[in-house]
Order: structure tokens, then C-alpha cells, then sequence
């Protein structure tokens, strides 16, 4: 019986041969005096009505504002009691498009439920 050590030993397989490593390419530094300049912010606003359904504002406020269950409803119920209330702060692009959505859904189902937005302060 022959011992392992009386067998020949394949070679080993050569490794490929390794690419150099590319160095990352820089960016160029921002000068501190420049701010990234940032979409002016609106307040979305909800007003009060005695008209349109509360169960009708909240599916707005969900569907349209993507507000969760409770905070729809804080909303809906501090319109409510106060006159107004505050449903988002949006740059204004996102704030015309939600606006007119809501308008949207409440004309159709026949409602005067009305939204507003204004420039949020700075």
C-alpha cells in the first residue's frame, strides 16, 4: 500500500492575475458659503364646514395627505372645533397637487370640503 506522500502533487491552479485598484474619483468640495437651495415650503390648511361628513374628511386625509388613522382624525376634530387646522407642509408643487386632489374627491361625492395652503414662516 503506497502512502499519500509517495503520490505526485498536482500543482496548484495559478490565480488570476489581479487588476490594479482604481482610485474613486473625487468630488469637488462645496464652499461653505453655499446652502443647497431648498423648494419654498407651504402649510396646507383645512377649513371647517358643517356640511361634509367627518368620516368623509378622515378618508380625504388618508388618501390624499396619507395621514394615519389618529392623527386624521386629531385633524379633522381640531378643524372642527376651531375653525381650521393644519394638515401638512409641503413645497408648493405638492402642496397645489394635494390641494386640488382633495377639492377633486370632495366635489365629486358633493361636498364643500375646503383646503387652502399659504407660505409657511421661515
Amino acid at each position: 500500500m503506497r502512502r499519500s506522500a509517495d503520490f505526485p502533487r498536482a500543482a496548484a491552479p495559478e490565480a488570476p492575475p489581479k487588476a490594479p485598484k482604481a482610485k474613486p474619483a473625487r468630488k469637488p468640495k462645496a464652499r461653505s458659503s453655499e446652502k443647497p437651495r431648498l423648494a419654498p415650503q407651504y402649510r396646507v390648511l383645512i377649513h371647517n364646514d358643517d356640511v361634509t361628513p367627518m368620516d368623509f374628511v378622515v378618508t380625504v386625509l388618508r388618501e390624499i395627505f396619507r395621514k394615519g388613522p389618529f392623527e386624521a382624525t386629531r385633524i379633522m376634530l381640531t378643524a372642527h372645533v376651531s375653525g381650521i387646522a393644519l394638515v401638512a407642509v409641503l413645497p408648493l408643487e405638492e402642496a397645489e397637487l394635494r390641494v386640488d386632489q382633495a377639492h377633486s374627491l370632495a366635489r365629486t361625492a358633493h361636498f364643500p370640503l375646503t383646503f387652502s395652503y399659504e407660505p409657511a414662516e421661515a
